[in-house]
């Protein structure tokens, strides 16, 4: 616990995401940062404008890319991160899901399943519905709403 205070006072996240909306989800928005913790991350997520009230699925994907096509605006972010090759949802970007309350959202977690530095490039997403933790390969947490692409925040 002491270790999570620390890291929130230096206030310097090694990796973060801009989170938007694909075309239809305009006003969601948000980020992510990710803070290095000993073996693991602190990952703390902020989000408003999500369509209503609930819970939504939330994973880091293998993709690079917040890109797609008409039928998937999010269809370059790929499958979920999942470098160990584990069933879902013991992927390492399966992640604790998103409650709204009346479109905002706030989570803080610790996930020994990544450091930041393996998640820089990569894509988080936000789904329209919560992942249900079984169904293979990812949790049937529907569609794609909103992306963000994982930087790093070159701490010096």
């Amino acid at each position: 616990l002491n270790e999570v205070a620390e890291i929130l006072e230096d206030g310097k996240p090694q990796a973060w995401a801009y989170i938007m909306g694909a075309d239809n989800y305009l006003d969601l928005k948000g980020v992510v940062l990710f803070y290095p913790m000993k073996d693991a991350s602190l990952v703390v997520v902020s989000v408003e404008g999500l369509p209503g009230t609930g819970f939504y699925g939330l994973h880091i994907h293998e993709g690079r890319s917040c890109t797609g096509n008409m039928e998937d605006p999010f269809a370059d972010a790929g499958l979920h991160f999942n470098p160990a090759n584990r069933e879902h949802p013991e992927h390492a970007g399966d992640l604790p899901p998103l409650l709204s309350n009346e479109g905002m959202a706030y989570l803080a977690f610790v996930t020994g399943r990544f450091i930041p530095k393996e998640v820089i490039g990569r894509t988080i997403i936000i789904h329209d519905m919560p992942d249900d933790f079984t169904s293979q390969p990812s949790g049937n947490a529907g569609r794609k709403i909103a992306c963000g692409e994982i930087q790093s925040n070159r701490v010096r």
